[in-house]
């Protein structure tokens, strides 16, 4: 019996543990130093609902990009969001009768836009380009595995990194292939896939190995890859070590980051670690002169300087609300959590200083900023501009 009791005791500490560990932190009380103001907002479709998107708006063209998850795509204008044209893809390749449902498109990676183009991947490899102006389909690609992270593009060339490990490169003008790689995938790994970064002629590429990798834009040959992930414990979902995060280049550095392991710095050019930090991310990281701006797994936004990779803040206040990642805007750093409220932090500080309610359904993938006006879309389709005072 004391043993039976002790064996207790001890699950049901370890269980007071784990539930303190996963408690979700209550919205913070602040002292409202400024109001955030609504300058527009519209409706992009049904949204994404409570399915994993990182699908977030794109600014190009003086018009405002966005896509829902089953297939419906706009183009707003950017000053007042009035819609410019609306493109149905889920209905481009189906015969839909009166009586039947549309299947949905499952669009996920995007939205990009380049070469008077709107790119976006669907969960079913299809990759999309539209015209910019009109939302007329320009062509249509398909790959082996789900496109579920942006797209990029330089040189007249788009890349997209599938989950199935496919990095694949198209003519950004017809959609003819260019090259392809396949990547090692682990059996086990994080529902994403690292956004690729195209720099100094070469594709940067996150792999869920726990590696940043670097392929040329070209032809796709292979360069050097350097390990960031450090696998640790002793279950198969314990050593997932995914880069799925996108890179972030800085003049002859690359700054990167594992969903286990560490936020590195690594030379552009030969691949070699400049320094490592233990932090833990799959969130889009910020930089902002010599300031990395991150949201680690647990919804904790740090500042790192880019040079030595020493903390400069942290903001712990935030935990469990899955927090997206970081933007800039001014002196201030910006988040979204899962209730829908965006976040401001002084950015030399981390102390918050504002908040602003966009829609209850909540926000999942990072806010775009164009011209210190964010831009950011809700899981419910709720697409608003906001002003920072």
């Amino acid at each position: 019996m004391l043993l039976l009791s002790t064996t207790l005791f001890a699950c049901s500490s370890t269980d007071d543990e784990e539930d303190e560990k996963n408690k979700i932190a209550e919205l913070p009380e602040i002292q409202q130093q400024f109001s955030p103001k609504k300058l527009w907002d519209n409706s992009v479709g049904d949204g994404v609902s409570d399915y994993f998107s990182r699908l977030k708006p794109a600014i190009a063209y003086n018009s405002v990009f966005a896509a829902s998850r089953s297939g419906d795509v706009y183009a707003f204008a950017i000053d007042n969001g009035k819609e410019l044209w609306h493109t149905d893809v889920a209905k481009l390749d189906q015969q839909v009768g009166f009586f039947d449902g549309k299947k949905p498109a499952r669009l996920a990676g995007g939205v990009l836009a380049g070469v008077n183009k709107v790119f976006i991947g669907s969960e079913d490899g299809i990759l999309y380009a539209l015209d910019a102006k009109t939302g007329e389909l320009a062509w249509q690609s398909k790959v082996k595995g789900e496109i579920i992270a942006m797209p990029a593009i330089d040189n007249g060339i788009v890349v997209v990194n599938t989950v199935s490990g496919v990095l694949k490169a198209f003519d950004a003008i017809d959609g003819k292939e260019v090259w392809q790689v396949d990547l090692e995938v682990p059996p086990l790994s994080l529902r994403g896939t690292s956004a690729p970064v195209i720099a100094a002629g070469g594709v940067l590429v996150g792999t869920a190995s726990g590696e940043l990798s670097v392929y040329i834009l070209e032809n796709g040959q292979a360069g050097w890859s350097a390990e960031i992930g450090e696998a640790t414990g002793s279950t198969e979902l314990e050593r997932v070590i995914d880069v799925d995060s996108a890179p972030i280049v800085f003049g002859d550095k690359i700054y990167a980051i594992s969903s286990r392991g560490h936020l590195a710095a690594i030379d552009l050019r030969s691949g070699r670690l400049v320094w490592e930090r233990q932090y833990s991310s799959y969130r889009s990281m910020t930089l902002d002169g010599n300031d990395i701006f991150i949201t680690d797994v647990k919804g904790h936004i740090y500042s790192v300087n880019r040079l030595n990779g020493l903390e400069q803040w942290s903001q712990l206040s935030l935990t469990n609300r899955k927090v997206t990642g970081p933007v800039v805007v001014g002196n201030y750093v910006v988040v979204g959590d899962f209730e829908g409220y965006l976040h401001w932090l002084n950015s030399e500080t981390g102390e918050m200083v504002a908040q602003y309610h966009v829609d209850g359904s909540g926000i999942y993938a990072t806010p775009v900023v164009h011209n210190d006006i964010i831009y950011t879309q809700s899981r419910d389709g709720d697409l608003q501009a906001i002003k920072t005072p």
